[in-house]
C-alpha cells in the first residue's frame, strides 16, 4: 500500500496553530520571567555616579536633589525625566543620562560659562558663551568684571556677537565695553568704564563694525586736543561723529559743547 505524499490541510493547520500556540506561550513565560527579574531589589537604583563640571554644584547635593524625585528601577527609570531633574538645577546647562547595570546611572554634567549678565542691572540673568540666557544667583559669579547685554527676546546670541567684536576695538584706545544694548527699534548703544555713552546706530554688525573703527582712528587726537575725557559720542553719521567732552564750556560753568568730527 502506498504512503500518502502530503498531509491533508486540516493536519497542517493543526500543526501551524500547535507552533504558533507554542511560540505564544513561550514570549509569555519569557515576559513572565523578565517582569519578575525586572522587580529583584537587585535592581533597585543603589547610586548615581556624576561627572563633568561640577564647579558651581556639588556633586553630593546633586545626588541628593535628584534621587528624590526619581521613580522605578535600572530597567524602568525614566532617563528623560532624569536629565530634566538634573538641567533643572541652577548653573546646569546639559545632562547626559545613563544606565550602569546593574543597579546604577551615570550622570556627565555640562555647566553654563557665564559670558555676561543680561537684562537690567541686578536682574538675576546672565548669558553663556552659547549665547542663551539663564538664571543663576549673581553671587556665584566668579568673575567680576563682566559686561551687562540687553535687547528684545531671542536675540542675546546676536547682542553676544556684537559685544565679542567689538569688544577688542575698544580695547585699542584702553577702553573697556562695560555694556551694549540692542532697542526695540534695531539701534545700539555702548557704554565704556569711563561712563562715556555712545550712540553706534543701527544695521548690521559690519556696519557697526566700520563706524567704531572710524571713530577709534581719531578719537585720541580729538580728546587730546582739549585734554578731556569722552562724555559721549554719536557715531549716526554718514560721514563722520559728534563728540561731546567733560569740562569743554562755551558759555558758562558747567555747559558741555557738541563738536562734530568730519572724515
Amino acid at each position: 500500500m502506498p504512503l500518502p505524499t502530503s498531509l491533508p490541510a486540516d493536519i497542517k493547520l493543526m500543526n501551524t496553530f500547535s507552533v504558533i500556540l507554542g511560540l505564544v506561550f513561550a514570549v509569555m513565560a519569557l515576559a513572565l520571567v523578565v517582569a519578575w527579574l525586572m522587580r529583584q531589589p537587585l535592581f533597585n537604583l543603589s547610586g548615581i555616579r556624576v561627572q563633568g563640571d561640577v564647579a558651581h554644584n556639588n556633586a553630593v547635593t546633586l545626588r541628593a536633589n535628584v534621587a528624590p524625585k526619581l521613580r522605578g528601577n535600572f530597567f524602568t527609570v525614566d532617563l528623560a525625566h532624569t536629565r530634566a531633574a538634573f538641567e533643572a538645577v541652577p548653573w546646569v546647562r546639559r545632562a547626559v543620562v545613563q544606565r550602569e547595570f546593574p543597579n546604577r546611572l551615570k550622570v556627565v554634567l555640562q555647566e553654563h560659562k557665564a559670558i555676561a549678565y543680561w537684562g537690567r542691572e541686578g536682574d538675576a540673568l546672565l548669558v553663556n558663551s552659547f549665547g542663551e540666557i539663564f538664571e543663576a544667583n549673581q553671587g556665584d559669579v566668579e568673575a567680576e568684571d563682566l559686561p551687562l547685554l540687553n535687547g528684545p527676546q531671542g536675540r542675546a546670541p546676536l547682542v553676544l556677537q556684537a559685544y565679542q567684536l567689538l569688544s577688542p576695538m575698544f580695547e585699542q584706545i584702553d577702553a573697556v565695553l562695560e555694556r551694549l544694548e540692542l532697542t526695540g527699534q534695531g539701534s545700539w548703544r555702548a557704554r565704556l568704564d569711563s561712563g562715556a555713552v555712545i550712540e553706534l546706530g543701527s544695521g548690521s554688525l559690519d556696519e557697526l563694525q566700520v563706524r567704531v573703527r572710524r571713530f577709534i582712528a581719531t578719537l585720541t587726537q580729538v580728546s587730546s586736543r582739549y585734554g578731556r575725557d569722552l562724555e559721549s559720542a554719536d557715531l549716526r553719521y554718514d560721514n563722520g561723529y559728534a563728540i561731546r567732552l567733560r569740562g569743554v564750556t562755551t558759555v558758562g560753568a558747567g555747559d558741555k559743547e557738541d563738536r562734530k568730527v568730519k572724515r
